[in-house]
């Protein structure tokens, strides 16, 4: 048993919640006794804090007996349901699929979903924009109005009204709004704007996030970083730890301006189309800005701007990292790489609370939309049901919880190739602290 749990992760929990999760043995500092149940328990020392996720307990409990069962997160494991159920309440979430058979195509997929999911529905798509003008007109209206100790309750309306214009040029980019295509370049770029978001470099760039879902270095939403990157530098390897941890949440706003700005990151077919949306965004920035601070002066711009663009940042960046970070999802090199795999099994399904949802036009319903983009926003729930139907056992999903935040945002770290990922407390503890914050101080409840 005791070279099982050094092989694999494994779970501890006491009062039915969990302590521990780490992937290495503890032999060393602890001490193996059998129990009645024929499971392995552990009765612990001083465990170190290196690789190691935990909530806060009393030293008085310390030395208390808990139960560790083995996890792993190797195919093999999940094809084990008993595996699967232990790591979803580890994990936050509420189920784990099981893992997807290497002869399925996207293809197949695709062919399983009813036709009129991908059907263009003018109305609907007017629909969406209307909300969203409505939602961020009344965000705009409360901050005006509201007392300052309800200015943030204002600004988290505001942010993922605004969050909504994103779906709207999302959809656009990916010719699901409407059957006129200049109109959805219009729309788009129209929808962009308040973001600061030039859209046809985002449209270039998203369109191989698409192509490249969760492939090492080839996915342009995101991918942990290796090793070797990671143990560079001490100010970039402190610069990754913050990053990846405090301030994932606002980990867009680095996206934004390293990859949507610069031309030479663009094909030169693609440059004509580029500068025109770095045009539009300048154009917005040269009137819009100075217009606000003329009439509402700087506090004015921070409090009716600022403050929501860094809420529709909050949400960009925590739907991205909860639709494809877990850590029993893989990263692949590119001759590894499956798409069904990394569309279907890799991509996670999340519910938040209703009015996000409404005010975000569904983008959390996100599986479908990485087995076609073409699939409208208000067609994705009938679609999800579909691939519930008839690929459910292979989907994961969650509700938006605190300990699905807090695995990902002090686990889900390093790229590891046995373990997908390693944690910055197990290789670098000495500059982790702002990770044992977070894993000290974020609450656990699921």
């Amino acid at each position: 048993m005791a070279s099982g749990l050094a092989a694999s992760g494994f779970f501890l929990s006491f009062n039915n919640g969990p302590i521990y999760q780490t992937r290495r043995s503890f032999a060393s500092s602890s001490r193996l006794t059998s129990s009645p149940a024929g499971m392995c328990c552990l009765k612990l020392g001083r465990l170190p804090y290196k690789g190691i996720k935990h909530n806060k307990f009393s030293q008085k409990k310390e030395n208390k007996i808990i139960q560790a069962v083995a996890i792993s997160v190797s195919p093999s494991a999940l094809e084990n349901a008993d595996h699967r159920k232990q790591l979803a309440d580890l994990y936050g979430f509420t189920k784990i699929g099981e893992p997807l058979p290497d002869n399925i195509t996207m293809k197949d997929v695709i062919e399983t979903l009813p036709k009129k999911v991908f059907e263009i529905d003018d109305m609907k798509a007017w629909r969406s924009v209307a909300t969203t003008i409505t939602s961020y007109a009344l965000g705009l209206f409360m901050i005006a109005k509201a007392p300052w100790y309800l200015l943030p309750l204002a600004w988290a309306w505001t942010g993922t009204a605004i969050t909504g214009f994103f779906v709207i040029g999302h959809d656009c980019a990916h010719k699901s709004f409407s059957r006129n295509k200049l109109v959805e370049d219009i729309v788009g770029t129209l929808a962009f704007m308040p973001l600061i978001y030039p859209y046809e470099p985002w449209r270039i760039k998203h369109d191989r996030h698409h192509a490249k879902t969760n492939m090492l270095t080839g996915d342009t939403a995101w991918h942990p970083p290796y090793k070797n990157e990671f143990q560079s530098s001490t100010p970039l390897r402190k610069a990754m730890i913050f990053g990846y941890g405090p301030l994932r949440t606002f980990m867009s706003i680095g996206h934004w301006l390293i990859w949507h700005f610069n031309l030479e990151k663009f094909r030169p077919s693609e440059i004509k189309r580029v500068k025109i949306s770095l045009a539009c965004v300048f154009a917005f920035m040269a009137i819009g800005w100075p217009l606000i601070v003329y009439y509402t002066g700087i506090w004015g711009w921070i409090k009716f701007w600022l403050m929501p663009w860094l809420g529709y940042h909050f949400w960009m960046s925590t739907f991205t990292m909860v639709h494809h970070t877990a850590p029993h999802i893989p990263f692949k090199a590119p001759k590894e790489w499956n798409a069904a795999q990394a569309q279907l099994n890799g991509t996670v399904h999340c519910d938040y609370p209703r009015w996000i949802e409404i005010l975000c036009h569904d983008i959390n319903v996100h599986i479908p939309h990485h087995i076609s983009p073409r699939i409208p926003s208000y067609n994705l729930r009938g679609a999800h049901q579909s691939l519930q139907e008839n690929w459910g056992k292979y989907l994961n999903e969650a509700s938006w919880n605190w300990r699905l935040m807090k695995t990902i945002l002090t686990i889900c770290h390093v790229y590891d190739e046995e373990q997908n990922y390693v944690s910055f407390e197990e290789i670098a503890p000495e500059d982790s602290q702002p990770i044992a914050f977070l894993r000290k101080m974020m609450p656990d409840t699921a």
